[in-house]
């Protein structure tokens, strides 16, 4: 069984309510090679229960480069203020958020798990073949 290494980073996005106006909002990106596909969002929302958002790795790697995804989850690149940032428009039951990161900060992240779990390499972070050869072993 491999150790599952976490790569995390506390950063503040905010949370765009009109063009001029916007709310910030701390939150914690995290990556865990136990779960290599996916990226974790929490969101601190000034409640007792923030607010988790999981979705792919890859959605997020070719969101700093060009606009991806399609329904819930929608990622792009923008310049805002002359700053690089990173807008992610997430649509749940309870509303749409539309949230704009640090493009430098998120990338950063980003190659830091790229390190840990090269792109391609998920597959075996998993596990799978060791388990299911485990498996037809025991039925023999």
């Amino acid at each position: 069984m491999q150790e599952t290494t976490v790569v995390e980073r506390e950063l503040e996005l905010k949370l765009v309510l009109s063009p001029e106006r916007n709310v910030p909002v701390p939150a914690r990106l995290t990556y865990r090679t136990a779960d290599p596909y996916a990226v974790h969002i929490v969101f601190h929302i000034g409640s007792e229960h923030p607010v988790h958002w999981t979705f792919a790795r890859e959605l997020l790697v070719e969101g700093v480069f060009r606009p991806c995804g399609h329904g819930d989850v929608r990622i792009w690149p923008a310049k805002v203020d002359g700053h690089g940032v990173v807008l992610m428009a997430l649509s749940s039951p309870n509303g749409d958020a539309l949230l704009e990161a640090p493009a430098a900060r998120v990338s950063a992240w980003l190659e830091r798990t790229l390190r840990v779990v090269p792109p391609g390499t998920e597959s075996d972070r998993l596990g799978i073949d060791d388990e299911l050869a485990e498996l037809l072993s025991a039925e023999a």
